[in-house]
C-alpha cells in the first residue's frame, strides 16, 4: 500500500524536491499549497511515476484552511502516514529597517508560520496519522536552531544574527522533543531535520552562495520520512547524523 505524504509549502523549493524523491518511491504525495495556480503547476511537473502529485489549498497560518484540507485528504485516502512541515519563512534576510535588536512584527510573522503554523497542522492532523501503521511526522528545521550551534564560535552561522528566525527553529526542535515523548508506545516517529544551506527562495539574499541544490538537501527529509519501525523517535539529524540541541 503506498504511503500519503502531506508536504506544506511542497510547492516549490525544498518541499517540491522532497515530494519528487517520495514519488520516486511509490508515495502518493499531497502538496499543501495557499495558491491553486502555484500548486497546480507543481502537480503537473511532478507528474507521476511510480507515485502520483495531488494538492489541497492549505495556509499554516489559517486554521480553517488545514481543517479544510485535513478533511479533503480524509475523504480522498482515509490516513495520512507522513506530515513534513516544511513551510517556513525567513523575512529577516532582507529586511533593512534600523533596530536595537529585532523588528517584533518581523518576530511574530516569523513564528506564525514557522512554530504556531505546525502546532496547528499537526493538532489538526494527528487523528489522521494515528491511522496509519507507520506514521512519521518530519519537522524542516536548522542548525540554526541549535542552541549549542548558537554558541559555537567555530561555527560558520555564528555571526548570523537572525533572532527571530533561529529562535523559531530552536521553539521548533523543542516542540519535536514534546511531540515525541507523547506519541511514544505510537507507531508515530517524529524527527527534526536540517537540510543544510540550500539554494531556495527563504534565503535570496545569498541564494548563490549554498553550496547545496533543493535535491541534495531534500534527501534528509526523505530519509526521516521513511524511518524504519526500529528507528528512534524525537531525533534531530542532517546528511551528516545526529545533531546537538
Amino acid at each position: 500500500m503506498p504511503s500519503i505524504v502531506l508536504i506544506t509549502g511542497g510547492n516549490r523549493g525544498l518541499g517540491f524536491a522532497a515530494a519528487r524523491s517520495l514519488i520516486r518511491t511509490g508515495a502518493t504525495v499531497v502538496i499543501g499549497a495557499r495558491q491553486e495556480a502555484g500548486a497546480g503547476a507543481a502537480v503537473e511537473a511532478l507528474g507521476e511515476g511510480p507515485g502520483k502529485a495531488d494538492w489541497v489549498h492549505l495556509d499554516v497560518t489559517s486554521p480553517s484552511t488545514v481543517r479544510t484540507a485535513a478533511t479533503a485528504i480524509q475523504n480522498r485516502y482515509g490516513r495520512l502516514d507522513v506530515l513534513v512541515n516544511n513551510a517556513g519563512i525567513l523575512p529577516e534576510a532582507t529586511d533593512d529597517g534600523e533596530h536595537e535588536f529585532v523588528d517584533p512584527g518581523i518576530f511574530r510573522r516569523t513564528f506564525e508560520t514557522n512554530v504556531f503554523g505546525v502546532v496547528t497542522v499537526v493538532e489538526i492532523f494527528l487523528p489522521l496519522l494515528r491511522r496509519s501503521d507507520a506514521g512519521r511526522i518530519v519537522n524542516v528545521s536548522s542548525t540554526m536552531g541549535s542552541l549549542t550551534d548558537q554558541n559555537n564560535p567555530l561555527s560558520p552561522y555564528y555571526s548570523m544574527l537572525l533572532p527571530a528566525y533561529r529562535s523559531s527553529k530552536a521553539a521548533l526542535n523543542s516542540l519535536t522533543v514534546e511531540l515525541a515523548k507523547s506519541l511514544k508506545g505510537t507507531p508515530i516517529k517524529v524527527t527534526t531535520v536540517c537540510p543544510g544551506f540550500v539554494r531556495t527562495e527563504l534565503t535570496p539574499m545569498n541564494r548563490q552562495q549554498a553550496p547545496l541544490t533543493p535535491e541534495q538537501g531534500a534527501q534528509v527529509v526523505v530519509t526521516a520520512a521513511t524511518l524504519p519501525a526500529h528507528a528512534d523517535s524525537g531525533m534531530f539529524m542532517d546528511a551528516g547524523g545526529p545533531v546537538s540541541w
